[in-house]
């Protein structure tokens, strides 16, 4: 039949002789007119105009602007593109019905579904251009369309279409919406005034988008991109070819600000506070607060949710329907013996009796057209893409929110920490520990709340409306199964609740298990040489076992929570089938079956997820309690800070009543009002008795909180331009005088004055914007009066050395290198690697106290500030540096500029340099002025003073070691500096040649960046056990075998009861064929649930012996590594391996990948299932299959980007937060408030707008495959229904794979989410594997330890033949065919600079170093022969830096427990420290905290001596063990390895040349070659030898460390030894005094117990240094001397002729000639 428009069943189809009115065809043929025309308009302009310049496709987004109206638009255009699909289907159905076919049924429809989807395109291009004159086109069309449906309208009325007919229902709206349509598009005529007005409005887009930084479009897109975030697609795209960084992702839009959610928030705390009245010092609840500030969008969340569950459940009614349908069409096919055979058909003859026609033509009824199975599987398929668009707006609108307040929470707490009092802090009222939580955690907590906040609501409806659709389809049934899911909910609560108990207890666990790790890595050179890192790592390993425990809880409940979500709704299914067949005489029906199966599947989520949602809201609570109580915490005083006697309001952002909220969105709005939030500062007027005078204090009482005064009766001036000290004992109240000045006290009474601020200042900084106004200063460009402060404990930032001095303040190239060398940083930033760009503190390199100390002073003077206050900026320093800064820094650089300043010290010495003194005792003043006038008006105070300042001066000249503390401080940075660099050098040439490879071969690099760690993740699974992986697989394997096997069962007892029963006896063999199926049925539920508990305990059990092997073969390769390793790698990294990359391996893995396996074969099961049912779903495979590859490639790899970046950018946050509550108060003396303000809100912006892309990323994945999921379900629904009668299938099988299909929509995103969270995880097995990979010590040796004597060494002899060493094969040798025989008991020192292998060569008898050739022989057994612990478990060493373990002192003698009491305490004498550690509570088993913090230097270093003592070792090495004590702590150690040492060879590494002096061989090593071997005396008499250069280098020290411990000359080593120092030394004016005192000793003492050549070497030493009162007793030596030789008969000596040697060059021939008449 030929096809005509009109169809061929009327003559009169064309006939109008009626009117062209009433006739329906020309009607409908009118209705094209509209969508041609506008086909027609806008083609050559999309096309041909914006088309054709493909260069402006893709229009920047700082055009784009959105008309009134918009949104409103595009949903009218959205339900109008669904009314016309459903004109299109109503049209096709009733064409179906004709005998012939009709086109105008839905061409019209089809026509305007094109141009309705074209109008909205040209719509969103003149938006995006701002071009609205164009909107004309549309408007035209607006009214064109709206004339033509209308008349379509009346003509149905005038026909007697009445709204039972479904096409008059749709004609209806589509008059509503096209005059909707048309009132939108004359509202954006009125508006901007175009078309009919002569001069339109000109509108500019959003001030966002006009910033070219700002890359966030979510707000600013249209409703289309909104929902499938199209916009994404540009960076997710750009991720496949370059990292994304936060360049690529760019800035937050206004409105999601940290600073804009802020204002917010305080707005609605002001209003709530406002409108109850509450009183000003008490803050209201934060809740309500939340509620007005962010009510509206969870409001907006939870209707998206609503709508989204109420689609939801259009699945299972589709399914019911659909498969019922089908059933019906089977039986009427039955019926009529086939005759019929399709279901176009069965519907003809069912309702050919109702048909209903008019104007010729079938008019369907709503209820036929919802009946058609090929309507139903598209209004399935449209519900599922609603449901889920619904769904992901309602999770991207929720998380938004809680992103916004999370940001405005910070910036409410970090403004609070601000302005918190001291007290709080330095009492213990707020810990750092505090703040750090309430930041990382009570934050997180309520941003989690508000992201399930609109599941608190939703749920239960959804449970509700899941109850009765289950009761209207299985009766009383589905409130028994129903009941059994809502039974157990609360035993899933309680699992929840011991899986947070099992974590907090696992967190505790692991926290002890790194405090022992950090340990071992810190203290690892020492356990390595003493042979203990087995015992501490058993330590580690003790605790990891308790670790692990406290995890197999965790894992068995992790189990428990995975099996009841599995096994629940398998549970609830049996009993609910099983009781309707119970209790039902109607046999279980497919449609009933699979619909309920779905609607238990929905139902089961709500009642899991709402015990998590409960805990959470608890969580929250507790959190919102916590925020309230710091909130309400006491804050600084607002009186006193510099500014006299008026208050200062420190409250930061008070909101200005004129300032409406739209105005956060506009940034030009927004920072003319914030400059209006401040409370003007009121100005102080100097008064004429402060005329000169800087700060004054009258009847001032200070407290630090709780009621008591700390300062009393202070009345003080700080003078004008002038040095100020500030003096005192220790406790006094010096600091705390200086922050009270600085208003950081509480003061209960009395005056503080700071003179005049000029009216042009700035006053102090609290806006937030303040960063935006410009400062007003002085033509000198000093700020009037700003305070530049120096605390005691130096504060320093996580950032670069630079930036701590500038600190803010522009960079000057001259005035910094000025502040470097008057803070004499210089020598210290050369070591650094990257010079003043290195970062330093937490996350940079850590520096010693001094340089902190000069760093934090440096910053002090580099702020041209009027005035600075130094707290004690000596204490850390030494002597020299202390008199350099002292010079230098504040008698030049800031004296001599005019300064103010105020300086507390304890170095009465430069009270001289002084203009004023401030003098303090025990809280109080005791006077203040110059010194002079201390010394007329308080002589006592003032001697005092005088006799203290003697003692320092004494101290200047014995204190020259401090020197060397400073060049071992920068000796100790080079160290550190050295390994990382070289580390840092091979990791830059890998990097280059990474480099040079992958700019020669780009795709590799993209090949690598979207390849799955594979190798990672078989690493993983091995880990676990090959049995366990096994076990793993086959059962998850056999899992979902069964599951399918009981869905398969159910599909054919549904099925099996279709056939019709004739007989009675046919009845009864249903019933036992029903109870043969229920029998089978619960059997397969049974083995189905037993293998849910299998595959979940598999999966965690599995995981858990993974972390367990993972982790202590990470210990013991770590503990085996050779000490290069330790030197290479960076503490810190070693320890992530066992923090953040164990913590990954052992709690997040096991579940990702659960869910990953569960959701995979979830969705292969499915795809399976449906390829089964229906064959020809495979077509449609292929391009789901392209689809899905594409969307999950490049999905993971951006995924995987922002994560990191998230990461990334949260710690710099945290940092922040605790280094401002640490530096508070300079912070505030320095008035950088606004400052750190500012830099706290772009970091929250920067964490914030990386969880906005990473969840926009997430939505976009699951959108795309929630998309493709509906795809899966529509294809499997068509291919059901076409093919239900050509395949005979079965209801119950078309339901079985439409079940299936809608669980694709469920699991496929997260198939692609748990892929890539596993990628991002793998990386920490990936790194955890790299560390596996190193190269362990060869403990092993050719000797077995039963051959080794158990005395060995037992005399200590060495020779060393022919040795080479080098750190590595691949390096240089350190050590070149040295040679070296000690005897036994032979006291050995060894000398060199920097290195020259000395150390090095003290490794190589502990073999900590490669010796590749030559040997070390120690009595007679070569030591490369024996195992490493035998070695190293024999000899003793004493190192440079000491190591303390915590724990009690008797492990950290004798971890291995092998010694008595009575030795420990022998050896804690012998250390004398026996006193000591008896005053201690506990004795021998009193604690040593972390680190030995709780002892000094000096006393750890000789704990290290007396654990030495304990070994009882032959031979003892000392590593530069006097480096670091002082000189006192020196003298005990060298005396206890003389005496207690004696018999035992000792080997000393030298730093300081005087040690060795008395040795008895000195070896003296240049490049790994020993340059000088022989006796000390020897050496000394080549002059122009090494050692005698050190030697003069180092007399100084040498003489002034003898003489400060021997007062008496005790033997002839000693003796000449000062002989040859002063024979040296340049400059005797420091040691003259020291000589007189000697000689006045020596001449004192009885002539029998003296020793001739002492006498001798005295007067030599005494002539060289010409004093005259050594020379008077010189006459009188003479005569002590020959009586000396006539009663003991004792030669002279070889040392006195040496003596004469070095006499003759520096005394007169007369004194030579005489002193040679005394020898003789």
């Amino acid at each position: 039949m030929a096809l005509s428009f009109c169809g061929n069943d009327s003559v009169t189809a064309y006939n109008v002789d009626k009117g062209v009115l009433n006739n329906g065809c020309f009607v409908d043929a009118l209705n094209l007119v509209p969508h041609v025309f506008l086909l027609f308009i806008t083609f050559p302009i999309l096309f041909i105009g914006w088309g054709s310049q493909s260069s402006k496709v893709q229009i920047h987004h700082n055009t784009w602007l959105h008309f009134p109206g918009h949104s409103f638009r595009w949903i009218l255009t959205f339900i109008l593109l669904f009314v016309l699909v459903c004109e299109i289907a109503e049209g096709m159905v009733s064409d179906r019905k004709m005998n012939t076919r009709h086109p105008h049924l839905f061409m019209p429809a089809t026509m305007g579904f094109i141009a309705a989807t074209t109008s909205i395109v040209y719509y969103h291009n003149i938006e995006t251009s701002n071009f609205p004159k164009l909107l004309l086109a549309l408007f035209i069309y607006w009214v064109l369309a709206f004339i033509t449906t209308f008349i379509k309208l009346v003509n149905y009325s005038n026909h007697g279409v009445t709204m039972f007919q479904l096409r008059f229902c749709i004609t209806l709206m589509s008059v509503f919406l096209y005059g909707s349509l048309m009132a939108v598009e004359i509202n954006v005529i009125l508006f901007r005034k175009y078309v009919f007005f002569n001069n339109p409005k000109k509108v500019k887009p959003p001030e966002d988008l006009q910033d070219l930084g700002v890359r966030f479009l979510q707000p600013f897109v249209n409703l289309l991109s909104k929902a499938t975030y199209w916009w994404m697609n540009t960076l997710i795209i750009s991720a496949h070819k370059r990292p994304i960084d936060l360049k690529a992702i760019g800035k937050l839009p206004i409105a999601t600000r940290a600073l804009t959610n802020y204002m917010l928030l305080k707005e609605a705390y002001e209003e709530q506070k406002k409108n109850e009245g509450v009183p000003e010092g008490r803050h209201l609840s934060v809740w309500r607060s939340m509620y007005r500030a962010y009510g509206r969008p969870i409001l907006l969340s939870s209707t998206f949710r609503y709508l989204a569950d109420l689609l939801g459940f259009a699945g299972p009614l589709c399914v019911y329907k659909i498969v019922d349908h089908l059933t019906k069409t089977a039986k009427l096919n039955d019926t009529f013996n086939g005759t019929i055979n399709t279901t176009e058909g069965v519907d003809a003859a069912v309702y050919q009796a109702d048909q209903v026609k008019f104007l010729d033509v079938y008019f369907l009824s709503s209820k036929e057209f919802l009946e058609n199975a090929y309507v139903l599987a598209v209004l399935l398929f449209l519900a599922l893409i609603l449901q889920r668009t619904f769904l992901q707006a309602s999770y991207y609108v929720a998380i938004e929110t809680g992103i916004n307040l999370r940001g405005a929470l910070l910036a409410m707490i970090y403004n609070k920490i601000l302005c918190l009092s001291t007290s709080n802090m330095s009492m213990g009222e707020m810990t750092l520990g505090q703040i750090n939580n309430l930041v990382a955690i009570e934050t997180n907590q309520l941003m989690w709340f508000l992201f399930l906040c609109p599941n608190l609501w939703a749920m239960p409806v959804q449970i509700i409306m899941g109850v009765i659709l289950l009761y209207y389809m299985l009766g009383i049934s589905a409130l028994i199964g129903a009941s059994v899911i809502a039974l157990l909910a609360p035993l899933q609560y309680f699992v929840a609740t011991k899986l947070a108990d099992a974590q907090k207890s696992t967190l505790d666990y692991s926290t002890e298990r790194l405090k022992n790790t950090n340990e071992i890595l810190k203290g690892i050179k020492l356990l390595k040489l003493y042979a203990w890192e087995h015992i501490f790592c058993n330590n580690v390993e003790k605790t990891r076992m308790q670790e692990l425990t406290s995890l197999k809880s965790f894992a068995l409940y992790t189990s428990l929570s995975m099996f009841m979500n599995a096994a629940i709704p398998i549970a609830a299914v049996l009993v609910t089938f099983v009781a309707y067949t119970h209790f039902n005489t109607p046999n279980l029906s497919s449609a009933v079956a699979f619909a309920s199966l779905s609607l238990f599947n929905i139902l089961v989520t709500p009642l899991f997820l709402l015990s998590t949602v409960v805990r959470f809201t608890v969580k929250a609570l507790v959190s919102e309690q916590k925020l309230n109580e710091f909130l309400t915490s006491d804050e600084i005083s607002s009186e006193g800070f510099r500014g006299g006697e008026t208050s200062l309001n420190v409250e930061t952002c008070k909101k200005h009543s004129g300032v409406h909220t739209k105005a956060l969105h506009r940034r030009h709005a927004l920072k003319g009002n914030l400059e209006g939030y401040e409370q003007p500062l009121k100005r102080y007027i100097r008064s004429r008795e402060t005329e000169d005078v800087l700060v004054k204090i009258t009847n001032g009482y200070f407290s630090w909180g709780s009621g008591v005064v700390n300062l009393s009766d202070i009345s003080i001036r700080i003078p004008t331009g002038q040095l100020t000290m500030i003096v005192g004992q220790v406790g006094c109240g010096k600091s705390s005088l200086l922050l009270a000045t600085l208003g950081e006290m509480l003061k209960v009474s009395g005056h503080v004055h700071w003179s005049k601020e000029p009216e042009n200042e700035m006053s102090q900084e609290t806006s937030w914007s303040a960063h935006e106004i410009e400062p007003v200063l002085e033509s000198s460009g000093r700020i009037q009066h700003s305070v530049a402060y120096s605390a005691q404990k130096p504060w320093l930032l996580n950032t670069t050395v630079e930036e701590n001095i500038t600190f803010g303040s522009p960079f000057m190239k001259q005035r910094y290198k000025a502040v470097i060398d008057a803070c004499s940083l210089q020598p210290d930033v050369d070591l650094l690697p990257f010079g003043d760009q290195t970062e330093i503190g937490e996350r940079g390199i850590n520096l010693s106290g001094g340089q902190r100390q000069r760093i934090s002073v440096a910053r002090a003077l580099y702020q041209e500030t009027t005035t600075v206050f130094l707290d004690d900026p000596f204490s850390a320093l030494d002597i020299h540096l202390s008199d350099h800064l002292m010079q230098e820094g504040i008698l030049k650089f800031l004296r001599e500029d005019k300064r103010t300043i105020a300086l507390v010290t304890h170095k009465l010495q430069y009270l001289t340099h002084a203009d004023w003194i401030i003098a303090m005792k025990d809280g109080s003043i005791i006077r203040e002025g110059t010194l002079k006038d201390f010394q007329l008006h308080d002589v006592e105070l003032y001697e005092q003073w005088k006799s203290l300042m003697n003692r320092q001066d004494q101290e200047f000249e014995k204190e020259t070691e401090g020197e060397s503390q400073t060049i071992l401080e920068r000796k100790t940075l080079r160290r550190a500096m050295y390994s990382r660099e070289a580390k840092g050098q091979m990791d830059d040439e890998d990097e280059e040649e990474d480099e040079e490879d992958d700019e020669d071969n780009m795709s590799t690099v993209m090949r690598l960046r979207t390849k799955m760690p594979w190798r990672a993740f078989w690493r993983y699974l091995t880990s676990g056990g090959f049995l366990l992986l096994f076990l793993l697989i086959s059962s998850k394997l056999l899992k979902h075998s069964v599951m399918v096997a009981i869905d398969i069962w159910l599909a054919k007892w549904t099925s099996v009861h279709m056939t019709p029963t004739s007989s009675n006896n046919n009845a009864v063999m249903d019933k036992a064929d029903q109870n043969y199926y229920k029998v089978w049925y619960s059997l397969l539920c049974s083995v189905g649930i037993i293998l849910c508990l299998i595959t979940s305990l598999t999966v965690e059990w599995m995981g858990l012996t993974a972390a367990r092997n993972l982790h202590r073969n990470l210990l013991n390769k770590i503990i085996l590594a050779p000490v290069r390793f330790f030197d290479l790698t960076p503490l810190g990294q070693i320890l992530n391996r066992f923090s953040a990359d164990t913590n990954i391996i052992d709690q997040h893995i096991p579940p990702t990948l659960e869910s990953l396996t569960r959701s995979t074969f979830l969705c292969l099961s499915a795809i399976g299932v449906l390829s089964y049912v229906t064959p020809i779903f495979l077509v449609a495979l292929l391009p789901f299959g392209v689809a899905f590859y594409f969307i999950q490639k490049y999905f993971r790899v951006a995924s995987k980007d922002l994560q990191e970046l998230d990461d990334s950018t949260q710690l710099p946050l945290l940092c922040h937060f605790s280094e401002t509550a640490e530096g508070l108060t300079t912070i505030r003396a320095f008035r950088h408030e606004s400052r750190f303000k500012q830099r706290m809100l772009e970091l929250t912006d920067a964490n914030n707008i990386t969880y906005l892309f990473l969840s926009a990323a997430n939505r976009w994945l699951e959108v795309r495959t929630d998309y493709l999921g509906a795809y899966i379900v529509l294809t499997a629904a068509l291919a059901s229904i076409m093919f239900s009668s050509y395949y005979n299938l079965s209801s119950g099988l078309i339901g079985f794979g439409l079940t299936y299909a809608l669980t694709v929509c469920n699991y496929l995103n997260w198939v692609v989410r748990n892929l890539a969270d596993l990628e991002v995880q793998m990386g920490a097995v990936k790194k955890v594997n790299s560390f596996l990979n190193i190269e362990s010590e060869n403990y092993e040796g050719t000797m077995d330890p039963s051959q080794v004597p158990e005395d060995w060494p037992q005399q200590g002899e060495i020779k060393i033949r022919d040795l080479c060493v080098r750190y590595d094969s691949s390096l240089k040798p350190v050590l070149k065919h040295v040679k070296a025989d000690i005897t036994p008991g032979q006291k050995v020192g060894i000398c060199g600079r920097t290195g020259s292998g000395k150390s090095s060569l003290s490794l190589a008898f502990f073999r900590m170093v490669d010796i590749f050739e030559g040997k070390i022989v120690i009595d007679g057994i070569d030591i490369s022969k024996l195992p490493l612990h035998t070695l190293r478990s024999r000899l003793s060493i004493i190192l440079q830096d000491p190591v303390l373990f915590s724990g009690s002192i008797r492990f950290n003698l004798d971890p291995e427990c092998k010694c008595t009491d009575d030795r420990l305490w022998e050896a804690l004498e012998i250390a004398q420290l026996k006193n000591m550690v008896k005053s201690l509570p506990g004795g021998l088993n009193a604690m040593v905290t972390e680190g030995g913090e709780n002892f000094s230097v000096g006393q750890r270093q000789l704990f290290s001596l007396a654990r030495a003592f304990v070994r009882k070792s032959s031979i003892l090495i000392m590593d530069e063990a006097t480096a670091s004590i002082d000189m006192a702590t020196e003298s005990i150690l060298q005396k206890v390895v003389m005496t207690a040492f004696a018999d035992r060879t000792v080997v000393t590494i030298a730093h300081r040349v005087h040690t060795i002096l008395t040795a008895d061989l000195v070896i003296v090593m240049k490049r790994g070659n020993i340059l000088e071997y022989d006796k000390p005396e020897s050496l000394l008499a080549h002059e122009g030898g090494m050692f005698a250069s050190f030697v003069k280098a180092d007399i100084p020290l040498a003489f002034l460390a003898y003489c400060e411990h021997n007062t008496h000359l005790h033997s002839p080593s000693e003796i000449w030894c000062l002989d040859f120092i002063l024979h040296f030394s340049s400059d005797t004016r420091h040691i003259r005094g020291k000589v007189n005192a000697m000689a006045d000793d020596l001449s004192r003492r009885n002539i029998d117990t003296l020793h001739t050549t002492t006498a001798i070497d005295f007067t030599t030493m005494a002539c060289a240094i010409c004093t005259e009162s050594c020379y008077a007793h010189f006459c009188h030596l003479g005569d002590i001397l020959i009586c000396s030789h006539a009663k003991t008969g004792l030669p002279v000596g070889r040392r006195p002729f040496l003596s004469l040697t070095s006499l003759r060059r520096w005394l007169p021939s007369w004194i030579f000639g005489f002193h040679l008449s005394v020898l003789w």
